[in-house]
């Protein structure tokens, strides 16, 4: 364990007083003991690239071992920021959510900003005014607002972000042209990819589980479904398109339903991994063969897929990715914003689409 006390006496610091109300350490102290410019330890403070590697541990060194702070209060009053981003959010019992949501805490943390969260309950939420201002009025620099469109839900985006007082940025893919910039993942490729996927392998009867249909994921994963069977000439009749809710049971229940309405049923595309897992379950209760008769494929990846028996053929989304680069993006929006840089030409509002990649176990037959 570190001596506070000798450590300061060797980094040429005042030693701390005998006392629990000992003599706070300034920036200029610890940076006369690095020999450096204060400058140099904000940069480190605020883990800038620009700076030494030896450099930098030196720094660091010092600051954990005379357990200095600095000042937030003061940090924000110089620069003018809070360091603090807005998130608003739903959904975290869903895989996707709370991975994009890991996403910006991991990347917020390492680029030194607090999260002020706000979770809500019902994500056609008409609420949307009074969720923004309350950030507002929190002093946050940017809000990331990760809520999937469902339903209308994302209608204010289209309209001007003129009044907007700090940057707004959207994650996850969206219908129409938003105001606002975003990053998303691109679903219709994820159901294009699948579908593919099992035509290869010999798939003639090919069936999809969607998610809630009110949801733009969902509708996308299906339009890129159709996609697939339309270019190879296939029908796609729409009793081979069941509803689910993105938990397992309703996979399990869609499987049954599907093959009432067609018993000669190939292969499935469930929308997401728990889905597959009911489809999984369903078919070893029917005494149906994965992959020989029965080809499957989910999508996310789970932790879990590749121990589902037999494994999982999946849909790697790089929701981790989309919450840390939104991060990144309203950073530089911030910056961009600062009194310093106003003259700058905004950046025009666009939409990121992140790939995705297709991982094959052994739940989907093998391209023939």
């Amino acid at each position: 364990m570190v001596n506070v006390k000798n450590a300061a006496r060797s980094a040429g610091l005042p030693e701390p007083a005998q006392t629990n109300h000992r003599k706070r350490l300034t920036i200029k102290e610890v940076a006369e003991a690095a020999g450096v410019s204060t400058q140099t330890v904000s940069r480190v403070i605020n883990n800038r690239p620009d700076v030494a590697p030896e450099t930098f541990e030196r720094i660091q060194r010092i600051i954990t071992d005379t357990g200095y702070a600095p000042n937030m209060l003061a940090r924000s009053l110089t620069q003018g920021r809070s360091h603090i981003l807005g998130v608003v959010a739903f959904g975290l019992e869903y895989f996707g959510p709370s991975r994009v949501l890991t996403g910006i805490e991991q990347q917020a943390a390492y680029m030194g900003y607090s999260i002020s969260l706000n979770l809500i309950h019902d994500p056609e939420t008409d609420d949307v005014d009074r969720l923004l201002y309350s950030l507002f009025s929190r002093q946050v620099d940017g809000i990331i607002w990760a809520i999937p469109e469902v339903g209308a839900n994302r209608a204010w985006s289209h309209a001007s972000s003129a009044e907007r007082p700090i940057p707004v940025l959207l994650v996850g893919e969206m219908a129409g042209q938003t105001s606002l910039p975003s990053i998303g993942i691109d679903n219709r490729a994820i159901g294009r990819a699948a579908t593919e996927h099992l035509i290869a392998g010999g798939g003639r009867k090919i069936a999809i589980i969607t998610g809630p249909v009110r949801w733009w994921e969902a509708q996308e994963r299906l339009t890129g479904w159709r996609d697939a069977l339309e270019a190879h000439g296939m029908p796609v009749p729409d009793r081979l398109i069941a509803t689910g809710d993105w938990g397992a049971n309703s996979g399990e229940d869609a499987l049954y339903r599907l093959l009432d309405e067609e018993p000669e049923l190939d292969s499935v595309f469930a929308s997401n991994d728990q889905m597959a897992l009911g489809v999984l379950h369903a078919a070893h209760r029917l005494g149906r063969r994965i992959p020989e008769d029965l080809s499957v494929v989910g999508v996310d990846n789970i932790a879990e897929a590749s121990h589902f028996w037999p494994s999982l053929t999946t849909v790697d989304q790089p929701l981790r990715s989309a919450g840390a680069l939104a991060v990144i993006e309203v950073d530089e929006a911030i910056r961009r914003a600062q009194p310093s840089r106003r003259a700058m030409e905004p950046a025009q509002p666009q939409m990121r689409l992140l790939q995705t990649q297709l991982i094959v176990r052994e739940s989907s037959r093998a391209p023939r």
